[in-house]
């Protein structure tokens, strides 16, 4: 299979051949054609000023395309295009007019008519060039956002089947067991709360963000069910106190899933989770005691879901940062879907 290099090098000489035609049949409707000489000279010139305008072109709104987005800023970028196609095109066509006039002693009269025949044409072409630009700008980014749609919604179907998984369901009833012998009035406290954390995991699952309120109230039900399974050995830390701001659902609980899945929870090593908030960040931070796991389950899947989803919902990015004491993700809070 052809590399995305060969294919832009024969498109290009594709593009070459095609101008070398038009200038060739230029040369040839128009007249000139009373010597080999004349048809060699005005044909190389037509050839090179096609040549040169439409690839010059292209290459400078190639460049502007790259600073200036079509689909964000589509006025300052037309503005951008023309400027450079109206101070590009006379200057290529003088300098070509002067290189002939010197190597060949041409003599192309009114040089006016040239350029402002130049201008229409190259006009006309830019027009088509602008917007093919646009429309493939437009068709990208349209593109990248069905993208990020379905990644926010594998993120969502993850985050559910996080919690629906068997072994979620296997070690919370299996707590329920035990506890139901030891504290009946417990383990009803213990059923009620395992049916908010589904009830809010249904709830949310077509939802791409939450408010901080919301997610710190789930987070109530879902730490309950989690420290009557681990005991003292699981220490969690909420310094939280403004709860305004959105979230996307399930992104704390995702942490904090991880966390407990990937470190050593005991006696002689209890982990400790701290959740605060910092201005605009939510942080999430545990203690470091990491646990062998089987290559299969050291997957990554929930911390990369949530990535993808805040790239969807936001131009602000999740921070990770790891050392030997601790590991923290900080989550931008967000004000608004942007």
């Amino acid at each position: 299979m052809p590399t995305a290099e060969k294919r832009n090098w024969k498109n290009e000489i594709r593009d070459v051949i095609i101008l070398i035609a038009i200038g060739l049949g230029m040369t040839v409707i128009f007249g000139y054609t009373n010597s080999g000489r004349q048809i060699g000279i005005v044909g190389s010139f037509t050839v090179l000023m096609w040549i040169s305008l439409w690839k010059g072109n292209e290459g400078i709104g190639t460049y502007i395309s790259t600073k200036v987005s079509w689909v964000k800023t589509p006025v300052k970028s037309l503005v951008l295009h023309s400027i450079a196609t109206i101070l590009y095109t006379p200057v290529t066509v003088l300098i070509l007019m002067k290189l002939y006039e010197l190597l060949f002693k041409v003599d192309f009269g009114d040089s006016y008519d040239m350029i402002y025949s130049a201008m229409v044409i190259t006009i006309i072409i830019s027009l088509f060039m602008h917007g093919r630009g646009f429309l493939k700008s437009w068709k990208e980014a349209e593109l990248e956002a069905e993208r990020a749609k379905r990644e926010s919604i594998k993120a969502n179907y993850e985050s559910l089947k996080n919690q629906v998984n068997p072994h979620f369901l296997f070690n919370s009833l299996n707590a329920l067991t035990n506890l139901v012998y030891q504290d009946q009035d417990k383990a009803a406290k213990f059923i009620k709360q395992l049916s908010e954390v589904y009830r809010y995991v249904l709830d949310t699952r077509d939802r791409e963000v939450v408010s901080l309120r919301e997610e710190l109230n789930f987070l109530e039900s879902y730490l309950f069910l989690q420290q009557i399974r681990f005991g003292n050995n699981l220490n969690i830390q909420m310094l939280v106190e403004n709860t305004e701001g959105n979230i996307p659902p399930l992104a704390i609980q995702m942490l904090l899933e991880n966390a407990i899945k990937h470190n050593v929870i005991s006696t002689d090593q209890p982990l400790t989770i701290t959740i605060k908030r910092d201005k605009d960040k939510l942080i999430v931070e545990n203690s470091l005691q990491k646990k062998r796991l089987h290559p299969h389950d050291v997957s990554g899947v929930g911390l990369e879901n949530i990535k993808r989803r805040y790239e969807f919902l936001s131009s602000h990015e999740v921070s990770v940062a790891e050392d030997s004491q601790a590991f923290k993700v900080t989550l931008p809070i967000l004000t608004a879907v942007s």
